[in-house]
């Protein structure tokens, strides 16, 4: 018999006092009021406690955001794109304006069968990650093979910017050589710019500083990078990770190609390549970017270019205060610039080149402000527009 039962019983049956029971059964008197009670109306269920669930839950998600989030594991996993509870979250916030959090997602995708919980990994935060700081900093590039419809081997290009991860150029070809090296790179160069520096591996249409030819000097490539003042750099052989970025693009890639139809031509392939590059860099959030799509963090800061120190361009991660307001010194004396107040307390991101600073929202990335310095004023007020526009 139960404590709870006891007590009960020893108001209703025995016809003790309250205050008794509560004194030999060392319980407050409100506890016995409250069992008396309960027994009167529910009888026999009153031995037992009742379930502490509460009765109603007012931020239960409805049934219908609850099939989205599982339609949309199913449609992006069968389309073979990342389809974790984060890149969820960012497609029901950007596609449906639904906000929910990434780990209500993820519990309602076990729940579902759709998640096999794991044991917990090693923290993200843990690893050390190099990231050039601008846009066109640096280009990692990479070649890779895949198989047509009638076996045969064909190779893939890529040229991806190291800090945005934007995929620049991304090309199907019977076979690399410096040649379609050279002639790849200037076509994303036509349309972004040259970068200050290229990351690759020691392929032979990189490099000739690894077969008997590089004794004669460098091959196309690198001539053509000679001549335009862009640094070279490599990885150390049988060492792929330090082209990890390039590395884990083909990855994805490749994981998304093999949902596709095979493509039977060089051309069929080109026009899936297309189809991809367009979906990595537009409509994919990046875990590493905050996100944020690779196309939204490339436009965002200055590029670099051949020729011109990398950190010509100093980062600082600040917060706006309460007034809208973010302070910078320069030369010793101290600026206030005004953001707005509808800003206050934003992580921001302030990029500065001798007087010209660039405001940037840290996590969407967009441009709240851009001005040049005037070191005559302790105050930089916003620009008001013109109200007879």
């Amino acid at each position: 018999m139960s404590k709870r039962q006891q007590v009960i019983l020893s108001v209703v049956l025995e016809g003790r006092s309250q205050a008794d029971v509560a004194r030999s059964f060392n319980v407050s008197e409100a506890t016995v009021s409250r069992w008396v009670a309960r027994y009167r109306n529910d009888g026999d269920a009153a031995f037992q406690p009742r379930s502490r669930r509460p009765t109603t839950s007012p931020t239960r998600l409805t049934s219908e955001l609850v099939d989205r989030i599982v339609n949309l594991r199913d449609h992006l996993a069968t389309t073979g794109l990342n389809a974790g509870p984060a890149t969820i979250a960012w497609h029901l916030q950007h596609h449906h304006d639904d906000i929910v959090s990434v780990a209500t997602i993820r519990r309602y995708l076990i729940a579902a069968g759709r998640i096999t919980p794991n044991p917990r990994k090693r923290p993200r935060s843990s690893y050390i990650r190099f990231q050039a700081e601008l846009p066109n900093e640096m280009w990692q590039t990479d070649m890779t093979h895949w198989t047509l419809t009638h076996g045969a081997g064909v190779e893939i290009l890529t040229w991806l910017d190291d800090h945005a991860r934007y995929a620049l150029s991304v090309t199907a070809h019977t076979t690399v050589t410096a040649p379609v090296v050279v002639t790849t790179f200037d076509q994303a160069a036509d349309l972004h710019g040259h970068p200050a520096s290229v990351l690759s591996d020691n392929g032979l249409y990189y490099t000739a500083r690894f077969s008997r030819g590089g004794l004669n000097g460098p091959n196309r490539f690198e001539q053509h990078l000679i001549d335009l003042a862009i640094k070279q750099k490599h990885s150390r052989p049988n060492h792929p990770t330090t082209c990890g970025k390039v590395e884990r693009f083909q990855q994805t890639l490749k994981k998304w190609l093999t949902r596709q139809p095979a493509p039977a031509t060089l051309t069929e392939l080109q026009a899936q390549l297309d189809t991809f590059t367009d979906i990595y860099n537009h409509h994919r959030p990046h875990r590493s970017l905050n996100r944020r799509t690779p196309h939204t963090t490339y436009t965002t800061l200055p590029k670099a270019t051949p020729g011109t120190p990398t950190d010509s361009w100093r980062t600082r991660t600040d917060r706006v205060d309460k007034t809208g307001r973010v302070t910078l010194r320069h030369n010793g004396r101290l600026h206030h610039i005004g953001i707005g107040r509808a800003h206050a307390r934003t992580p921001i991101v302030m990029l500065i080149h001798n007087l010209e600073i660039r405001i940037i929202h840290a996590t969407t990335g967009e441009l709240l402000r851009q001005l040049t310095l005037d070191p005559t004023r302790n105050y930089q007020p916003q620009q008001r527009k013109n109200p007879n526009h």
